[in-house]
């Protein structure tokens, strides 16, 4: 019984965790069949390249779209148009004939594909405008002319599909990817600390730090669609470069924390400021959770009262510390590591001034309108 309300639960669930998976899938669903229809209509001779056009158009968000549809115009218009003319210059009638002149149109689109990859469509269209006339019984310019227009069809609807059906800006998911790292970051501190008071395996420590730079990149990757987006003026929002500015500057943080987590503290130092890491961590742990709520939520910003004490009362203990001259005695690699860690904890903390700033400025800015009561 418990299984069953077990499973209940999950698949009752399961759409609302994969809202934006399922999203995509219904834009490239209708997508295809869109353009299959489209095609139809204007009495395409092969529905095939533009409903693949359709598909391969439609993505997660509007900004990823444009980029993708971008690129792959350019790359197909080069590689069409130089594969037609090379088509149309050079005769072909034998099968020796048409490897030459395959090669002669490949070579030169495949070396501006592999310097620029936005033209990575380009060898594959000069391929098909080279060899569809074989099936076709089309002049190269002709075969040219056709792929342009599949491809402009399969580009136009994945366009208008990614507009109009569940519209899903990369401004928005770059919020939530946030939000993630933020959680991420969350989950993986007290880890980190751990090895402040005991021993931490070092590939652990790699371990974490992989996971955040996947996640940052990820983060990174949403955000350079958002940039599109705000190029092409479909959205109007704040620039993410301070967020992500600050963010990347986080994650420094811990691997700098990482660093020093390598060995615990010496004796004194483990018994002194143990519990004010702690205090440390929990404080910072809560803090980039409810940060990480308030971006995806657009809500207030949280308070760092709670974070500024714990901050407070450690630098008092080290300062303490330090008056009693208690680092002097301690082996070069013991003291580096304190000086490292005191150091990252101050950027740490000052990183978390610059992170409430930025959530605040972008969730104002989001901020519901409400209209003055008379």
């Amino acid at each position: 019984m418990n299984s069953a309300a077990t499973v209940g639960r999950w698949l009752r669930g399961w759409p609302r965790r994969h809202r934006t998976e399922l999203r995509l899938c219904l834009r490239v669903t209708v997508s295809a069949v869109l353009t299959l229809l489209v095609s139809q209509l204007f009495h395409l001779r092969f529905a095939l390249w533009a409903v693949l056009t359709a598909v391969i158009l439609t993505q997660m968000s509007v900004g990823r779209s444009l980029k993708a549809t971008t690129d792959y115009l350019a790359g197909t218009l080069g590689g069409a148009m130089f594969a037609g003319a090379v088509g149309a210059l050079i005769p072909h009638d034998s099968e020796m004939g048409l490897a030459v002149v395959l090669a002669i149109a490949l070579m030169p689109v495949a070396l501006v594909a592999a310097e620029n990859p936005r033209f990575s469509a380009g060898p594959f269209t000069a391929v098909l405008v080279l060899l569809a006339p074989t099936v076709t019984h089309l002049t190269p310019i002709a075969s040219a002319f056709e792929r342009l227009v599949e491809v402009a069809v399969g580009c136009a609807v994945g366009l208008v599909v990614s507009f109009a059906v569940l519209l899903a800006h990369a401004y928005d998911l770059a919020f939530h990817a946030a939000g993630r790292l933020l959680g991420l970051l969350a989950h993986l501190l007290p880890h980190l600390f751990k090895g402040l008071t005991r021993s931490l395996d070092q590939a652990a420590i790699l371990r974490i730090q992989e996971r955040i730079g996947e996640a940052y990149a990820g983060l990174d990757a949403i955000a350079v669609e958002g940039t599109h987006e705000r190029m092409t003026y479909l959205t109007s929002e704040r620039d993410l470069t301070p967020l992500l500015r600050t963010l990347l500057r986080l994650c420094h943080d811990f691997v700098m924390i990482g660093r020093t987590a390598v060995a615990p503290l010496p004796g004194v130092f483990q018994v002194r400021l143990g519990p004010l890491l702690t205090r440390v961590s929990d404080a910072s742990v809560d803090y980039l959770r409810a940060s990480g709520v308030a971006l995806v939520r657009r809500q207030q910003t949280p308070s760092r009262h709670a974070v500024d004490a714990a901050f407070d009362d450690y630098a008092a203990e080290m300062a303490r510390l330090r008056h009693q001259d208690l680092i002097r005695d301690l082996p070069v690699e013991a003291i580096e590591r304190i000086f490292t860690l005191a150091f990252a904890l101050e950027q740490l903390r000052r990183n978390f001034g610059d992170l409430e700033r930025c959530v605040a400025d972008l969730c104002e800015q989001h901020r519901p309108w409400r209209p003055i009561a008379s």
